[in-house]
């Protein structure tokens, strides 16, 4: 009887113990939600970002200065990357999503992995879990979106602010992972957008590299619905 006891103690305070903490990386996700500018950040309509950045040819060590514009309004959003030899541009008009590489997403969809996520977290269909295995030793927290792409995010231990967070999504049957390390925040309105930041790609049998150097950042100005229009 008391062997039985003991093996129900167990598996109790071991499911106990998962709850306990999905519990805990909920709470770390609100707070560095709070860090990030809380509900203003949760009621942004508008995001753009456009600077300069270096970027790394994928399979290759060579690197060549280059202009980027990011733009996300609600659940569309564009990217664009132009250097010498290379005008790169991926949008979604909320539906659709097409690259200038072909098909459709190739670098990470910019509303559903990163900080995109963040206002998002109490939303039916985005679950907050506990880090893998990967980051245990480190406070942090995995939001995983309604069609399973994820992002672990690792927050500052005294700040609750994003230092860095990798992510995994799928394009045609292919996994694409990513990640980003951030180096520098800009203030706008109460929220802390990226300023400097770095983001590696792995595409399988390449990786890309960029630094990214945001010049430019606006909140909730307007923005031209032309951008999001997918050509045919």
């Amino acid at each position: 009887m008391k062997k039985y006891f003991a093996i129900f103690a167990i598996v109790l305070f071991v499911t106990f113990a998962k709850a306990q903490t999905a519990g805990e990386a909920l709470e770390v996700a609100k707070a560095t939600l709070k860090a990030h500018g809380g509900e203003k950040l949760a009621q942004i309509k508008n995001l753009a970002l456009k600077g300069t950045a270096d970027v790394t040819v994928p399979g290759t060590t060579i690197t060549m200065p280059a202009g980027f514009a990011m733009v996300t309004s609600g659940e569309k959003y564009r990217l664009d990357i132009q250097a010498p030899g290379l005008n790169f541009s991926q949008i979604s008009d909320g539906v659709n999503t097409t690259s200038s590489m072909g098909g459709g997403a190739v670098v990470p969809p910019l509303n559903r992995v990163g900080l995109y996520l963040l206002p998002r977290i109490a939303e039916e269909g985005y679950v907050v879990t506990a880090l893998s295995d990967k980051f245990k030793k480190k406070k942090g927290f995995r939001i995983t979106s309604p069609e399973g792409f994820y992002s672990d995010f690792i927050v500052d231990e005294k700040t609750s602010r994003v230092k860095e967070y990798e992510s995994s999504y799928d394009v045609g049957g292919r996994t694409i992972s990513t990640a980003v390390s951030i180096e520098k925040y800009r203030e706008v309105d109460g929220m802390l957008i990226n300023e400097k930041f770095s983001q590696r790609i792995d595409l399988g049998q390449a990786s890309a590299y960029a630094n990214f150097n945001a010049k430019d950042i606006s909140v909730n100005s307007e923005v031209s619905a032309d951008l999001f229009t997918i050509k045919q």
